[in-house]
């Protein structure tokens, strides 16, 4: 079955070529013009990816994406105009997975898409699927993360990222790295992406008493910490 991709603006012109060009990519398609219709087609659909204008009426993106993010981790795609530099951060700290800023192109579109699906795409069964680090526990099969016993709600973004790092605990990874092990080479992202999800991350640790989780090695990247309770 190919994937459901739920686009979500106000601009017909817009929903006419990003529909076009997600449709020849493969993609079924769902459009909705405004927040509320978006909230209700996410609900009722069950998309596999929303690509969500934060400029919306009735409810705009931002609040949309909080609303989604209290039940689902249905991987979001932002749309944002060239100068709204803090709804980006604010959206990627609500948990969108990525942005795309106007006017864009639809083959950029459509290779952020297939990026985001590939990285939240279940993993492959492996001997030993959970990775450890101090009380700290992914369960890549499960897509489930634990510290002690308990639970650490992640967005897809956050979970691979995070498995990227616990992979390989003792080795310091710059931005550089991480953006090309989340969005794949050739893809350009800003390191203010990595930065929004690494600080999502440390706060949904610390709030279940993780003191140190990643810890930043200033001026080369960074690595795991000890994830023991603080």
């Amino acid at each position: 079955m190919p994937a459901c991709i739920l686009v979500v603006d106000d601009d017909p012109d817009i929903l006419e070529v990003t529909g076009f060009a997600v449709k020849k990519a493969g993609y079924e398609t769902l459009f909705a013009r405004d927040g509320l219709a978006a909230l209700h087609a996410s609900r009722d659909k069950h998309p596999d990816l929303i690509v969500l204008d934060i400029g919306l009426p009735e409810k705009d993106g931002l609040e949309v994406c909080r609303e989604i993010r209290k039940s689902s981790d249905v991987p979001i795609l932002f749309l944002t105009a060239r100068d709204d530099e803090i709804d980006r951060i604010v959206g990627l700290e609500l948990g969108a997975d990525d942005y795309l800023t106007k006017p864009f192109s639809p083959r950029e579109l459509v290779a952020r898409i297939k990026a985001i699906l590939k990285r939240s795409a279940p993993a492959p069964a492996q001997p030993d699927p959970v990775l450890a680090q101090g009380s700290l526990q992914l369960d890549a099969e499960r897509h489930l993360c634990r510290f002690a016993t308990t639970p650490v709600p992640l967005t897809g973004s956050e979970f691979r990222l995070l498995a990227t790092l616990m992979a390989r605990p003792d080795r310091v990874m710059s931005r550089a790295q991480l953006v090309d092990a989340l969005y794949g080479y050739n893809i350009h992202v800003s390191d203010r992406t990595i930065d929004s999800h690494i600080r999502n991350i440390r706060a949904k640790l610390a709030q279940v008493g993780c003191a140190e989780g990643i810890v930043t090695v200033h001026g080369v990247g960074l690595r795991m910490g000890a994830c023991t309770p603080g």
